[in-house]
This record gives C-alpha cells, structure tokens and sequence, in this order.
C-alpha cells in the first residue's frame, strides 16, 4: 500500500516537472548532460594548454640565453677590436719611420773612429747619435722594439734569412751576420731582421 502511494506520489511529481518544462527547448533540457562531458572536454584541454605554455616558457628561456651570450660575445669582440686598433694605430707609421732609424745608424756606422774625435765632425756625430736615441725612446713608448739577432738561432717568426755564411766559429742555423735590424710592435712583427745564418764549411 504505501509503494503504491509512493509511486503515485512519484508519478504526480513527474507529470508536474513536465508541466513546468512544456515549452522549453531541448537543447536547455540537456544541458546537465553536456555541462558535464564539457567538464570533462575542458579538464583536459587546460592541462594541454598548460604544457604548452611551459614548452613555450623554456623555449623563450633559451632563446634569451642565447641571445646574451651572442651579445656578450659581440661585446667583447667589439671590445678586443677597438683595443687592437688603439694598440697598433702606429704601424704602418712606424714600418715607415724605420727606413730613418736604419739611415740614422748607417750615418753613424759610416764615421771612421779616428775622426769622431776630430772638431770637425764630432759635433755632427753627436747630433746624429742624439737624433737616433731620441727615435729609439719614441718606439719604446709605442711598443716598438727591436728584435735580438746576433748570435741567437735563426727563428723564422722575426729573422729572414738573406744568406749562409760557411764558418767554424758557430754552430750552423746561428745568426753570424744582421743585415738590416728586425722590429716587433708591441706582440707583432713589424719587420723581421734580415740575417746571414752559419752553415759547416765544404
């Protein structure tokens, strides 16, 4: 008796949800339905747009990564160039200016002793000799030296070799003769020694 009134009480709500529902389109009715396959669709949907965002974050990451370090490397070249070019600004300057070094120590190299002390040309010697220190201490404050031959082994890295000279009193490849001084600038050759180098006799 009372699953009989249970179920008519069931019934007579069913038929007053139905009358409170006549005229609402279907697509309203199931809404329930779908707000929870949607639910579902959209779960999965934001993890897939979270990954997505993180592969995307770690991209950029890398990018700006690589674009410092390209920048940096840049920097310093910029940096390395700009300190070469203040650093030899003066070489083709002072390849020109040896040509007057080496004519200043043929001056005084062409002076006979005995006549260094005569009135006549001591005072043109001590000139010369001034003029040829004063040249040498303006390499020096531009880096410019002068590169050691005699006696050393022919290093072809500064010495040019212009001839061989047979002899017993060195060991062959030794530096026996400098014609024309060598001159680095600064770690740079500027121009290497022309040297005549020993070699065993016949």
């Amino acid at each position: 008796m009372i699953d009989n009134e249970k179920a008519g009480n069931g019934h007579d709500r069913d038929e007053a949800v139905e009358k409170e529902l006549e005229g609402v389109p279907e697509e309203f009715l199931d809404d329930n339905d779908e707000d929870g396959d949607e639910g579902g669709d959209e779960g999965g949907s934001l993890e897939e747009a979270l990954e997505s965002l993180k592969s995307d974050l770690e991209a950029a990451k890398q990018e700006v990564l690589y674009a410092k370090a390209d920048a940096q490397n840049q920097r310093r070249r910029l940096e390395k160039e700009a300190q070469d070019a203040r650093a030899y600004a003066a070489t083709g300057f002072a390849r020109d200016v040896l040509s007057v070094a080496d004519n200043l120590a043929r001056a005084i190299d062409a002076v006979p002793e005995d006549l260094r002390e005569d009135s006549k040309f001591k005072g043109l010697v001590i000139g010369i000799e001034a003029t040829q220190r004063e040249l040498d201490k303006v390499f020096t404050q531009h880096g410019i030296t002068r590169i050691a031959a005699m006696g050393l082994p022919l290093d072809p890295n500064q010495h040019q070799a212009m001839m061989e000279i047979p002899t017993d009193d060195a060991e062959p490849g030794t530096v026996v003769q400098e014609m024309q001084s060598g001159y680095m600038i600064k770690d740079r050759l500027l121009r290497p020694a022309m040297v005549g180098v020993a070699k065993k006799p016949e």
